[in-house]
This record gives C-alpha cells, structure tokens and sequence, in this order.
C-alpha cells in the first residue's frame, strides 16, 4: 500500500542541533528511517501514531499536544498518523559536541 509521505520543513540545522517540523495529513508516513542522533520530539497537535518497526511489528500511541519525548541514536521506524485528523511534531535532533565549543 503507498501512503501519501508527510511534509518536512527544516527550522534550524547548525553544529549542535536540528530542528524538523513534520506536518501530516491523515494516512501519510514519514517513511523508513533510522535515526543518526539522539532525538526530542514534542507535540503541537494531538498526534495518533502508528509506528511500523523493523521485523513486521507495529504499534499505536497518543502523544498528547504539548508534550515531549526523547528517544535514543538507532531508532528506525516508519510514523504514520493514523488519526482522522491532520497531525504535526517538532523534532529535534541532538549531534554530538563539537570539539573546542563552549557551552554558554
């Protein structure tokens, strides 16, 4: 079955943190993916996933608008918004320092 794929705009991309916002229509996907870094997502819409994972499993979860949650670098999955509604998420992904920059 081929889903329509999300919309992805990219809001920061510098040496320490990028930041995605992903808008879907109800049934769209982001596709397969794995992630390269450390990650924090945070809700703006009510967002009714279905996460597709490696070995044919799936799951459903709601993440709440304005919440957040941080996955670990090697995450691979596909997300699909499988509510009646348009969703959307800000990601954020953590890299790793950069030698020689300071924290403020």
């Amino acid at each position: 079955m081929t889903r329509p794929a999300c919309t992805a705009t990219l809001l920061i991309d510098d040496d320490r943190v990028r930041a995605t916002r992903f808008d879907f229509a109800p049934g769209a996907e982001t596709g397969w993916h794995r992630h390269g870094h450390d990650y924090v997502i945070t809700a703006v819409t009510d967002c009714h996933m279905l996460l597709e994972e490696p070995g044919g499993g799936s799951r459903r979860v709601l993440v709440p608008a304005g919440t957040a949650y941080r996955r670990s670098e090697g995450v691979e999955h596909n997300v699909v918004n499988d509510g009646a509604a348009p969703m959307c998420f800000v990601e954020v992904e953590l890299k790793e320092s950069v030698p020689g920059l300071q924290n403020p």
